[in-house]
């Protein structure tokens, strides 16, 4: 016959066994939850490098003109001919919304993209030089992906020096956008709703 005090023992190394089983359970759900992020992450930096990519091309193929939606990346409609400067319009990663906030270009169109997640980066250090810029950054809403054309040196005069002062270009704004039809205008704060990925 089992006695009390051989019960409480086991009851106790039950207890005692799924503790350890819930504190491994919260463990494993710690790393994932990092692993998933740090792949978002990754998946951020890639899509913001293909609309800063798609953007230059749009930039250097007329006229320095940037962009007034996402769309325009899809079909130039500059061009009497189809051109594309991207596959698909890309979702925000950290949001999964076909949403983005963007960095007004020199001409008002749209020089950049950004996530709108507020979440705090696992990564701030160790990204590639073309994106040097994000390192630091204490929120994903910081990583802008703009494209920003180098400006030209300033050229020396006969008979003397002149130092050249290069002016910044571009202002960032606030707005967001989503990847596809664009409400009217461009201002500050606006927002663009996306048609579907071809």
């Amino acid at each position: 016959m089992v006695s009390c005090r051989q019960r409480g023992f086991t009851y106790l190394t039950v207890l005692f066994i799924v503790a350890i089983l819930m504190g491994g359970l919260a463990l494993v759900g710690e790393v994932w939850d990092t692993w998933a992020k740090r792949e978002k992450e990754a998946d951020l930096l890639f899509v913001g490098n293909q609309y800063r990519r798609a953007i230059q091309l749009y930039v250097l193929a007329g006229k320095a003109q940037y962009p007034r939606t996402l769309d325009d990346l899809l079909k130039d409609p500059r061009q009497p001919s189809t051109q594309r400067y991207l596959r698909k319009l890309y979702p925000d990663p950290m949001t999964g919304k076909n949403e983005w906030g963007f960095v007004k270009g020199p001409d008002g169109g749209i020089g950049g993209v950004y996530s709108l997640s507020e979440d705090k980066p696992l990564k701030v250090a160790g990204f590639k030089l073309r994106d040097a810029s994000l390192e630091g950054a204490q929120k994903y809403s910081d990583w802008k992906f703009n494209f920003s054309p180098v400006p030209p040196p300033a050229a020396a005069q006969a008979g003397g020096t002149q130092s050249g002062g290069a002016q910044s270009a571009g202002t960032q704004s606030a707005g967001t956008q989503s990847a596809g039809t664009q409400s009217a205008g461009t201002q500050s704060g606006g927002t663009q709703s996306a048609g579907p990925a071809q």
